[in-house]
């Protein structure tokens, strides 16, 4: 009998979506949402912040710290291995070649300081773009007692050097989204709403980390080194929380739950102790915000926030 001698494809679609993610049951507290709080520069240069203070500490007897909405960018690393990496049987890859490209959160309802939540995964979209595979993680989480959801996040991860798998005249493309849900930056040319200036720390990666994205790109110099870095970057995730904290600053007065949805699309890394500059137009109840690293001038992040409404102080 004949053999072929082309490899076995990296992907295999049917594979993939059909495996069932075990739902994940987890808690978390007040000092878990005040520490994620700090490692994305609350109160960073001003202890005393009026618009940020209250992601920390009970102030004026309210009886809850209020929570960022980027707090549950979190609850998808519950499903994995600690380094951000979801096993999906039928995907073979290099986790060295793996990119965070884009984040997705929807927010149902105003997110408790302290609860009992379900983490429930699948598979939102699986792409074949010839030398890589674009994958979409959706983690959908519940409140344990009552079922009521509380939010969504689709996180989109570009699985380089493993595509290809399918008829390059008709390459292979899932979605369980509407179309409508396919997210298309457009920054304006015109001067922003707002800009927002924020210093990172030097320590800010190490700080993010014990959040629970342990993955040594963000502290071993070693590991950064190897990836082409010179030394540790700061998480994706962590710079989206600067820009989120950025337009809630700005066009929220820092009340939180004025958020309904976030979208970011991760350009270029950032280093600790970089400049975060976030301009931002507002347009109805979208805000547009393009985030860059103020000492190099480079664009490292963009997206939008939808807020519930457009504030009235504006």
């Amino acid at each position: 009998m004949a053999t072929s001698s082309k490899p076995a494809a990296a992907v295999d679609p049917e594979v993939a979506l059909a495996h069932k993610f075990p739902e994940v049951s987890f808690d978390y507290d007040e000092r878990d949402v005040a520490l994620y709080a700090l490692g994305v520069g609350v109160c960073g240069d001003d202890a005393i912040d009026d618009k940020e203070l209250h992601f920390v500490y009970h102030r004026d007897g309210q009886p809850h710290i209020k929570v960022l909405p980027t707090f549950v960018s979190l609850f998808p690393n519950k499903n994995s291995n600690g380094l951000g990496i979801v096993d999906v049987p039928g995907l073979n890859f290099d986790a060295s070649l793996l990119l965070h490209g884009q984040q997705y959160i929807e927010i149902y309802r105003p997110i408790p300081s302290y609860a009992s939540v379900v983490n429930k995964v699948k598979v939102a979209g699986l792409h074949d773009k010839g030398k890589a595979t674009i994958l979409e993680i959706e983690t959908t989480t519940s409140l344990k007692e009552s079922g009521e959801i509380l939010c969504m996040n689709r996180s989109t991860i570009y699985l380089r050097g493993a595509g290809g798998f399918s008829d390059s005249s008709r390459p292979y493309t899932y979605a369980t989204y509407p179309a409508n849900q396919v997210h298309r930056i457009s920054i304006p040319n015109s001067a922003p709403s707002a800009v927002y200036d924020d210093q990172t720390k030097q320590s800010q990666a190490l700080l993010y980390r014990l959040s629970g994205d342990y993955n040594p790109l963000h502290s071993d110099p070693d590991i950064a080194q190897v990836a082409g870095f010179t030394r540790p970057i700061l998480h994706g995730l962590c710079t989206l929380g600067f820009a989120a904290r950025a337009v809630i600053k700005s066009f929220c007065n820092g009340e939180p739950a004025a958020v309904k949805s976030i979208f970011g699309r991760f350009l270029l890394h950032v280093y600790p102790g970089e400049t975060l500059s976030t301009e931002m137009w507002l347009d109805g109840q979208k805000v547009h915000y393009q985030t860059k690293v103020k000492e190099r001038n480079r664009a490292v992040l963009s997206g939008y926030v939808l807020l519930q409404h457009i504030p009235s102080s504006l």
